[in-house]
């Protein structure tokens, strides 16, 4: 009964020190992901307000369309 006993802890601690490895790697596996989601939040901020520029730019590119139009047809450049 004595070596039935002691294998019996000999697994529970062998059970014990996979659990703490696994606890462990669980740990900086969720540090991790918590890294990766602020720099995809902050990537995703990158891309909003790249977003907000171009269609600024896009906006002015609009308007000297138009103003660029109204040059050739006062110096009549183009068919009216």
């Amino acid at each position: 009964m004595g070596y039935s006993r002691l294998m019996t802890e000999e697994n529970s601690n062998l059970v014990l020190e996979l659990l703490r490895a696994i606890r462990a790697d669980v740990s900086a596996i969720r540090n991790d992901v918590d890294d990766l989601k602020l720099r995809v939040s902050a990537v995703e901020q990158h891309l909003g307000h790249m977003q907000i520029q171009f269609g600024a730019l896009n906006s002015r590119m609009d308007r000297f369309d138009e103003r660029l139009g109204r040059i050739e047809r006062r110096l009549n450049l183009v068919e009216a």
